[in-house]
């Protein structure tokens, strides 16, 4: 039995991946497919996390997942058709794919509804995402996309003509470059998929078919006339120089969308250094800093006079695009102190190198002020440019850097941690600092180093943690406690690191537990409380990762967050409201005194607004706020009177979160 489910469960991970594989769609379908390919994608994760459960998946769970099973089947071979079917057929029978669209995401909708997420051994996170993709489809199901009026008009238009005078240059131009039919690899590939169309008919073409060759045909000789040395997809010559040098294989790639959050407003790019602004607007650093450079003193996408020219690293979004540019297998965007170093060996310049061959000795020298000088001058030659960081691991200087992590000389120590802070920055370098057995010598130096130190072992654990199954590996050496003591006690800059690296790690949800037990809880309400409100943003995003977890509401809960959150949705920056609401949606969560008490602070009013005018993920979290106080609101009188008592009585106090830290 378990034998057959891990088939089932490996089937649907193969389908995805297959699904995955369709690099795009025809533009007449674009919209509706590359939408349908990235909610199944998304399911991916909850395949996964069930094929490594050791927990046998209930029967009526089985019978769900194989009828999941037949609609990613049909909607397989639905995307396959959008991908490499005729594109001249997509627009003449439109209504007829449009109804088969509809029809496989009903299926789909129905399928995933019929499945008990309870009773599936997955994380909250994978029960939400899959949730979201659930709603998506339930939206879909009643959305009808307006079609394409003119293209099936021109199309007929140009099958009604009966000969070449009569044909409209203007028509024909237009049909070619909307289907994406200029190049003859273009032409050619309509022309197989109508050929496979007819194969599949048994060899009689029929009608519709027919038609479509005659307007195929009238398209490519008007192509051909029209530019006579066109030799090459119309795809390869839009490539820039730079490309020609890449495999065949990468000519056709098409990058996934990108979410429209990671974008940029100036430059409309994935931002690589997002910053925020003191409208609480988020931008790629180098733009924001050109429009401030030009005497601007608006927020571009706002208007808004602002009231500070400071810019905040939004560390939390950086993490999330680099979440998202992993789980799309495309490369994340390196900030300008982090691009990508050079692989070849004189990159570095020769008397660099030799530098680096002394320092290497002076390193295993065993003589302590060698060693310090030592550590110190590759810190400096690490931080000067990528090259470099690329011959100091080369070298064989992470190893030896690792070991002076433990050395009783503080300020050796704290060359050694900031060293390969440095060298981290280089991706192929995480790997080698973290296999190296760095992690619990970082730890260390968290705990016992200098303050300086300190702050620079979280920032290295931060920028180690950008790869997934580091964070199990940081997390499971002890770091979460002393980053939640850097925390409360650090400098602003400290603060800031242990922020960040507390964030990055909670997204792996073995951690967020450790964080809880920890007491991040109180030391985050206090961020949220202090006069300076220099945290406000960091805080926010930690609780919002945490709330999820069922240690973490319990400690907000008793931490009595509700007011706080009650205020910031009221007054705060559109990113902290959204991560307010976020909070409130969990801690609401079948827990009605924290809706009482949110409701009794006139948190409705503040909740529309929200609804109205905040971020997607903002107006979708007060929307399910508002929904819950509609039900709440409805309850007979007596569970109103029983819950207030309840929220005055029975509120636990904020000590039993910090009781539960363990020694």
């Amino acid at each position: 039995m378990e034998e057959e489910q891990g088939m089932l469960v490996q089937s649907l991970i193969d389908t995805v991946n297959m699904i995955a594989s369709f690099t795009d769609y025809s533009g007449t379908v674009k919209k509706q497919y590359s939408n349908l390919a990235r909610r199944l994608k998304l399911l991916m994760p909850m395949f996964e996390e069930i094929k490594e459960s050791k927990e046998a998946i209930p029967e009526e769970t089985t019978t769900a997942l194989v009828s999941l099973k037949e609609a990613l089947a049909s909607a397989k071979e639905l995307l396959r058709f959008g991908s490499e079917g005729s594109k001249i057929y997509l627009v003449l029978e439109r209504d007829e794919v449009m109804q088969k669209f509809y029809e496989v995401t009903a299926q789909l909708e129905q399928a995933l509804s019929a499945i008990s997420y309870e009773k599936l051994d997955i994380s909250v996170e994978v029960k939400e995402q899959v949730e979201l993709v659930l709603s998506q489809f339930r939206r879909a199901k009643g959305r009808v996309d307006a079609p394409d009026v003119k293209l099936y008009e021109d199309l007929l238009s140009l099958y009604n003509k009966k000969n070449d005078a009569e044909m409209d240059t203007a028509v024909i131009r237009r049909l070619a470059e909307k289907l994406q039919l200029m190049g003859i690899a273009d032409l050619t590939q309509e022309s197989l998929a109508l050929h496979e169309m007819v194969a599949s008919t048994g060899g009689d073409p029929g009608e519709r078919i027919e038609k479509m060759s005659m307007l195929l045909k009238k398209i490519k000789d008007f192509v051909q006339t029209d530019n006579p040395n066109l030799d090459a997809p119309s795809r390869e010559k839009n490539l820039s120089p730079s490309h020609f040098g890449k495999a065949s294989s990468d000519r056709n790639h098409k990058a996934p969308i990108i979410p429209d959050e990671f974008r940029c407003p100036i430059s409309l790019e994935l931002m690589k250094d997002p910053v925020i602004v003191s409208t609480g607007q988020t931008y790629e650093r180098s733009c924001i800093e050109k429009w401030l450079e030009a005497r601007h003193s608006t927020c571009p996408k706002t208007q808004q006079t602002l009231s500070s020219t400071a810019l905040t690293p939004n560390y939390v979004l950086r993490s999330l695009i680099a979440q998202w540019c992993e789980a799309n297998g495309i490369e994340p965007p390196k900030r300008p102190s982090s691009s990508q170093p050079s692989k070849t060996s004189s990159a570095c310049s020769p008397a660099e190198r030799t530098k680096i061959e002394i320092l290497l000795c002076k390193l295993t020298s065993g003589n302590p002020e060698e060693q310090r000088s030592a550590a110190g001058e590759v810190r400096l030659l690490a931080k000067r440019n990528a090259d470099n960081r690329v011959a100091i691991a080369e070298a064989g200087v992470i190893p030896l850097l690792v070991g002076l992590l433990s050395t009783p000389d503080s300020r050796t120590q704290e060359h050694a941690v900031t060293a390969l802070l440095n060298l981290s920055i280089c991706e192929d370098n995480k790997g080698s600092i973290v296999s190296s057995g760095a992690v619990p010598g970082i730890v260390h130096v968290l705990k016992k180093g200098s303050m300086e130190a300190r702050e620079n072992a979280a920032a290295t654990l931060f920028s180690l943690s950008v790869i997934d199954e580091n964070k199990v590996t940081i997390g499971g050496c002890g770091a979460i406690p002393p980053l939640v003591t850097l925390l409360s006690e650090g400098t602003q800059r400290g603060k800031k690191d242990a922020a960040t690296a507390l964030f990055n790690l909670c997204i792996y949800q073995g951690n967020k537990g450790k964080a809880v037990r920890a007491g991040v809880v109180p030391t985050l309400m206090h961020l949220l409380t202090e006069p300076e409100g220099g945290m406000v943003d960091e805080a926010l995003a930690i609780l919002a990762i945490i709330a999820s977890h069922p240690e973490g509401k319990a400690a907000i809960g008793a931490a009595e967050a509700v007011p706080v959150l009650v205020e910031v949705i009221g007054n705060g920056s559109p990113r902290n409201k959204e991560n307010a609401a976020a909070v409130l949606v969990h801690l609401c969560g079948g827990d009605l005194q924290y809706l009482a008490e949110a409701r009794e602070l006139g948190v409705r009013s503040r909740l529309v607004d929200l609804a109205q005018n905040g971020t997607d993920r903002g107006k979708r979290k007060a929307v399910q706020l508002l929904e819950r106080l509609s039900r709440f609101i409805e309850l007979p009188k007596h569970v109103h009177v029983q819950t207030e008592n309840q929220s005055q009585t029975q509120k636990p106090q904020p000590s039993s979160a910090a009781n539960s830290v363990d020694s």
